[in-house]
């Protein structure tokens, strides 16, 4: 299995120590379905404790103690962040994700440290020493299947994230859920453990749902199998055909080639069906970040007749919207026939220099004051109203527009 060879200094360091290295989890996971990963989680056997861990990877780079209390050291190296921990073992003492109290065994075999993992694909280790896979419970026959199974029934219905985590997971990879485990978090949803969960936790299974997915829709349709949507409420007051297009929205959006803005997007699409309080409730639910709420809340507010505009309305656009940004909602959202209209939308948006910022305003603050007015609300007023004017082509030049604030506002 390949793994940054840049590590090797470190894994001869602990191999002449009589450390035993294993790398775990999603890295072992992804090699083997060929997606390339950058969390590297390593598991060490015939270590005695974490301070000594510490002293033998000081002289490797940069060290951050902040996962001490979990048997978790990161360091970093060579560009890389690197997990180092010591076999853990779970003891479930409270409800939620954060309900368990996590300590050191360094007595475990690879076995039973792995039984604490949520699904067999994520059990798997590859020793380094032996440049052997690790598969206790068989998770690369489950790779082959396409199928998620949990490694311990009973264990993974004591933590509610998990739940969310199946269904990220199969959306992700287009993988099935084993029919135990699909009665598992079908079970535990109906006992409403999701919630138990911080509205953080929920957030970041649904973002990796939504940009980590070809097609995000087949979470969404796991999530309502499993009856997910008696938490996720606002999507049950949707008909079939509501349902279906928001399905097709995100699948589309997901196709596209962009980075910047696509959360806000994927958010805008999967509530552009919401009314006001429902789209507002359902994003309360998931975080406290109010600029993202807000970019969602003006793209899905935002409208334009696309069948009939005129270059006022794409600069009145502008104003309220990055179009750059707008058009791929459009696109996704409208059927195909209307193709043709966005793109001409997109050509004179260009044209006019407002595809990715509103046309700057000709009339400012200061040239305001030199006519002798007084900063005041009027004084915004007036700014507003020449703006206004501008974008309708009254004036094309900072003079013209002087001249037009004169003749028309003073």
């Amino acid at each position: 299995m390949n793994y940054p060879r840049e590590l090797d200094p470190i894994f001869n360091t602990l191999a002449k120590k009589h450390i035993r290295p294993v790398i775990v989890g999603g890295f072992v996971r992804d090699a083997l379905l060929g997606i390339e990963s950058k969390d590297i989680d390593i598991e060490l056997y015939g270590i005695t404790s974490l301070e000594s861990l510490e002293e033998i990877l000081a002289e490797f780079g940069e060290i951050n103690s902040v996962g001490k209390s979990f048997g978790v050291c990161k360091l970093t190296f060579e560009g890389l962040e690197i997990d180092f921990s010591l076999p853990r073992e779970d003891s479930k003492v409270s409800h939620g994700h954060r309900g368990f109290e996590i300590t050191t065994n360094t007595s475990l075999s690879f076995k039973e440290a792995a039984s604490r993992r949520d699904f067999t694909m994520n059990a798997i280790g590859f020793d380094i020493i032996t440049s052997k896979l690790l598969d206790p419970f068989e998770g690369t026959k489950d790779i082959a299947h396409q199928l998620i199974r949990a490694v311990d029934l009973k264990k993974f219905g004591e933590d509610p994230l998990r739940v969310l985590r199946a269904v990220q997971f199969a959306s992700r990879f287009a993988f099935r859920l084993d029919d135990a485990l699909f009665l598992e978090c079908k079970r535990m949803i109906q006992n409403e453990v999701l919630e138990e969960l911080a509205k953080e936790r929920i957030f970041e299974e649904i973002k990796k749902l939504l940009l980590k997915s070809k097609y995000p829709s087949i979470g969404l349709k796991l999530l309502k199998k499993l009856d997910g949507f008696t938490y996720f409420k606002e999507f049950a007051s949707l008909d079939a055909e509501e349902f279906e297009e928001i399905l097709k929205s995100i699948d589309y959006l997901a196709s596209q080639n962009i980075s910047l803005k696509k959360l806000t997007l994927m958010l805008a699409l999967l509530t552009a069906k919401f009314s006001t309080k429902e789209r507002k409730d359902f994003l309360d639910r998931l975080t406290n970040k109010k600029e993202l709420l807000s970019e969602v809340e003006i793209i899905t507010s935002t409208f334009i007749d696309v069948n009939n505009f005129s270059d006022f309305d794409i600069y009145l656009l502008a104003t309220k919207v990055e179009i750059k940004t707008y058009i791929y909602y459009l696109k996704a959202l409208m059927p195909k026939e209307n193709t043709e209209r966005l793109e001409k939308l997109e050509k004179r948006a260009k044209e006019l220099h407002v595809y990715e910022k509103k046309a700057p305003p000709l009339l400012l603050g200061r040239d305001l004051i030199a006519l002798g007015i007084t900063p005041s609300a009027e004084f915004s007023k007036i700014l507003r109203e020449a703006y206004l004017a501008q974008i309708s082509s009254k004036f094309q030049t900072k003079k013209e527009a002087i001249e037009w604030v004169k003749n028309n506002l003073l």
